[in-house]
């Protein structure tokens, strides 16, 4: 017998029919003989109806006290999808029970809206686990030391997942959602994709930060932490599939590195749309340039992804980085207005119009010529790169936003994913 930790995604939760298809799977599992715990998120587009009303309400001037009231109103969509669950198991014939996450409780810190989680007491779950029942937890909430309500950020219900399956150590953490797995690309990108039936923990959190859109960074993050095993499948294939081989389908992320893993030297290419390029032109090139720019910038709660000085010439030298788009414009005034005419440079200039394509792979480590490569295929196709960064497993380019689908189909052509194993 098993503790299995089961994650359901908005559109899994979608409708009643659908909800009652998450309970005869569910049940399937509990009546194999395993301990489940289940993790459901809002129903599919209700949290922004929530949150659509609230922003018709909403303070000219938001205080910390409106961002509280955020969370109290967020959190009643888990709270209704998992009681629908516990019924709708209830109408299966299996024992089971709801609770919010401060019944729980998963306390957080107290940043409303991102909070973050700090512990979970698994006392309570573990009795009702042991008298048989299956038990259902909001995802994407928590309580804070104050004993108030908090939200964990878009996705949270994926980090409350993994969380409570660390604290209860967990022998699988699954997460059912609307795609079967994880795959070399974006199939909507590149037809020819292939789903993965492996990624190491490293592969994953890469392609998650890069652009991603399978798991919440934070989740993977917090897998990797403790080392939870985690799996990414279908809640859309019958419910009423084989579990053993349900049980090993979707795609495995894996801490056991192995020679298979190895022999692909990329093993994916992610990429992300929402990306600008700022560029801070003739700043003097002295100690302490980059903190003078990129200090105002994080001051201002912006995260700075790429950055790039250049060589400096008659002393002085340009500075380039890219941030969110949604950030680009109060960035840009930012620099322009204050910092630039602080630091005596001659310009600011940006670009709103750029994306990020990154290879991911832990074969790079022990592979030469992989950028090289890279740049080789986006050459032929005439697609020109602004700016380069690499670790020991990625190599990622920012280039014009119209060349990303050819971008990625050209270098997952490169990379032989296109190709069957």
């Amino acid at each position: 017998m098993a503790l299995i930790v089961h994650k359901y995604g908005g559109t899994s939760m979608g409708s009643p029919e659908r909800i009652r298809n998450v309970a005869k799977r569910v049940a399937k599992w509990a009546r194999a003989g395993h301990q489940m715990v289940v993790v459901p998120s809002a129903m599919s587009g209700e949290t922004n109806r929530l949150l659509g009303l609230a922003s018709e309400l909403a303070p000219s001037a938001a205080q910390t006290s409106y961002y509280r009231e955020l969370d109290m109103l967020a959190a009643t969509g888990e709270q209704a999808s998992s009681a629908l669950l516990a019924i709708a198991l209830q109408a299966e014939g299996v024992e089971s029970v709801s609770y919010a996450g401060w019944q729980v409780p998963v306390r957080t810190d107290s940043s409303y809206t991102k909070a973050r989680i700090e512990s979970i007491d698994d006392a309570r779950v573990r009795k009702d686990l042991d008298a048989g029942r299956v038990v259902v937890i909001t995802g994407f909430q928590g309580i804070n030391p104050e004993g108030h309500i908090t939200t964990l950020g878009r996705g949270g219900s994926d980090t409350s997942a993994v969380a409570v399956a660390a604290a209860m150590k967990a022998d699988e953490c699954l997460i059912y959602t609307d795609v079967d797995g994880v795959y070399t690309t974006d199939p909507r990108v590149v037809p020819a994709a292939k789903r993965l039936n492996t990624v190491s923990f490293e592969e994953m959190l890469e392609m998650a930060s890069l652009g991603s859109k399978v798991l919440q960074i934070r989740s993977v993050e917090f897998a990797g932490k403790y080392k939870v095993p985690m799996r990414v499948l279908s809640s859309f294939t019958p419910w009423d599939i084989d579990l053993a081989e349900e049980s090993k389908s979707g795609t495995l992320i894996t801490f056991e590195e192995d020679e298979k893993m190895e022999k692909a030297v990329v093993s994916g290419i992610a990429f992300n749309r929402g990306e600008a390029k700022i560029s801070v032109l003739g700043v003097p090139d002295t100690p302490g340039i980059a903190a003078g720019i990129l200090g105002p910038v994080a001051d201002a709660n912006i995260e700075v992804d790429v950055i790039i000085q250049n060589i400096s010439k008659d002393g002085k030298t340009d500075f380039s980085f890219t941030v969110n788009q949604g950030d680009y414009q109060r960035a840009l005034e930012l620099l322009r207005d204050k910092v630039a005419p602080a630091l005596g440079a001659s310009e600011v200039v940006g670009n709103p119009n750029i994306a990020k394509v990154s290879i991911v792979g832990i074969g790079m480590r022990s592979h030469v010529g992989v950028a090289s490569t890279m740049f080789r295929a986006l050459s032929q196709e005439g697609v020109n790169i602004q700016m380069i960064s690499t670790s020991e497993i990625k190599t990622s380019v920012v280039i014009d936003e119209k060349y990303l689908e050819l971008a990625v189909r050209s270098l997952h052509t490169a990379f032989g994913l296109d190709k069957s194993e």
